[in-house]
């Protein structure tokens, strides 16, 4: 068995530090690539003009929609419960297969027509809302669960950095945060896409070629099984968890509906009509990297019946250590790549859209309302709020205790509560108020904290799940309840029954 030293001089092996440091100079010059596009102004730098094809979408989706949670949390849930981790990407896969098909083709048309650059501003503009009370609630609560999000990216990150090459877990935080602020400052969302593209190929190939190799290596599947159920049988029964425990797992797929960062990308692809091509694409790639994951949990079960056996007994370190078992220094080096690529695809396009919310809606469309303003110094504006958020990360990051697996599902399950269930009803739902939507807001952000906070309720159920459906059924009764209320000038007779999707 090799320890942790060893690891670390693999990682810092010349192959595998040359093979790394080439992603990160690939990363880099994506941004630079990007940068002189990202500068035109806002529409730019947040949505990339909406001319993005449907690969890119697609991947740029999954990969920012699964984060260090796939790669470093997943598995090691794998190794710890085994099968039964399966209802936890079953959840998301069948979700966002099903928003590619509906919800983001609905959303692409009428953010387009209506020159929507964010989820606040698609709601002040459904609902005319000119007391901007939706758009000021909404960028809050963007703000307040984006930097919870990108801290618990950042941690994934220093634990990436420190189990492979030996530096300490804060070192590894700054460093992530360092390549993370640098591409996405210089090209926004142009460089954080195609990067996305790159991070999602990265990914996928780490996912399958590591448990394939590992699997050949202890004597194929079968024997990885058998040594696996004379641990534990019940880690081969894709149903050996509570009802409780299942409920919670495939309730995660209802944060793919309210996550800024994935509904963005719905709104920047060129042709609408193209997303059913992005749907293919994105679940094949969910079920492959979802598919890799469970395997790696498996076999690395199978090698390390032990937890002490990893470095730092942790299990969230399980996927690069095994990697280190059994890859050439070199390709060692790109599964290395693979974990930081995982969370810089989800950092990058959490940053943006809290920086949007700052700069677009509560600068902009609040603070200056009907002031004009130049979109270079917009784009300024915009660089200089990543900056100030990843530092708020790396802050938030040093008094955060969780696993990342908990502290990506807490920020996952606010946002998803908050914004899908009123996302979904004033697409398809035209009795929707802006008073209901302002009811779901608040009551999905506060039964989702308070849930978290309260042990008793959290032991039970997934917080996503009650503030999902409390949101869900308090916009549908406020929004009964005031619609005889709401102005005519608040009713926009154009959608979404009259809308061409």
């Amino acid at each position: 068995m090799q320890d942790q030293s060893t690891l670390q001089q693999s990682a810092t092996d010349p192959w595998a530090l040359l093979a790394f440091c080439g992603y990160l100079l690939s990363v880099i010059i994506v941004g630079v690539y990007a940068s002189r596009f990202a500068s035109r102004g806002l529409a730019e730098f947040f949505l990339g003009g909406r001319k993005l094809k449907s690969f890119v979408v697609a991947l740029s989706a999954v990969a920012s929609g699964r984060s260090a949670w796939l790669l470093v949390g997943v598995t090691g849930m794998a190794y710890a419960r085994g099968v039964s981790t399966l209802w936890s990407v079953v959840g998301y896969t069948v979700a966002e297969l099903i928003l590619f098909l509906t919800v983001a083709v609905r959303l692409r048309q009428y953010s387009g027509e209506k020159g929507s650059i964010t989820l606040p501003d698609y709601f002040e503009t459904r609902f005319n809302d000119s007391s901007h009370l939706l758009r000021g609630v909404s960028a809050l609560i963007i703000l307040i669960f984006m930097v919870i999000y990108v801290a618990a990216q950042l941690d994934g990150g220093g634990k990436t950095f420190s189990a492979s090459f030996g530096i300490t877990h804060f070192q590894g935080v700054l460093f992530t945060a360092f390549i993370v602020w640098l591409y996405t400052l210089l090209g926004g969302f142009l460089a954080v896409a195609l990067t996305d593209v790159l991070q999602a190929i990265f990914m996928l190939v780490g996912l399958l070629v590591v448990p394939v190799i590992a699997i050949l290596n202890f004597g194929g599947f079968s024997a990885v099984s058998q040594a696996v159920r004379l641990q534990d049988a019940t880690m081969l029964d894709p149903f050996a968890l509570t009802v409780g425990a299942l409920i919670g797992f495939l309730g995660i797929g209802l944060g793919s509906t309210g996550n800024p960062h994935i509904i963005v990308r719905y709104m920047s692809i060129h042709d609408p009509t193209k997303l059913r091509i992005s749907a293919v694409w994105g679940t094949v790639w969910n079920v492959l990297m979802a598919t890799g994951a469970l395997c790696i949990g498996l076999v690395g079960r199978a090698y390390f019946p032990e937890q002490s056996s990893l470095p730092n007994g942790d299990t969230e370190n399980l996927f690069p250590y095994l990697a280190q078992l059994h890859l050439h220094p070199f390709f060692f080096g790109l599964v290395i790549a693979a974990v930081v690529a995982a969370i810089m695809s989800t950092a990058d396009s959490q940053l943006l859209v809290a920086a949007s919310s700052v700069v677009r809606d509560l600068y902009q469309q609040l603070l200056l309302k009907g002031k004009e303003i130049s979109q270079e110094r917009l784009v300024l504006l915009s660089r200089f709020m990543i900056t100030v958020l990843i530092i708020a990360a790396i802050a938030l990051r040093e008094i955060a205790s969780d696993l990342v697996f908990w502290l990506v599902l807490f920020a996952w399950g606010g946002l998803g509560a908050s914004f899908g269930p009123a996302l979904i009803l004033s697409l398809y739902w035209k009795g929707t108020t802006r008073w209901g939507v302002l009811a779901g807001l608040l009551v999905g952000t506060t039964v989702t904290i308070v849930w978290n906070q309260t042990p008793a309720l959290k032991a039970q159920l997934y917080e996503l799940i009650p503030a999902f459906f409390l949101s869900l059924f308090l916009i549908i009764i406020i929004s009964k309840l005031t619609r005889s209320e709401q102005k005519p000038e608040e009713r926009d007779s154009t959608w979404p029954e009259d809308t061409k999707v």
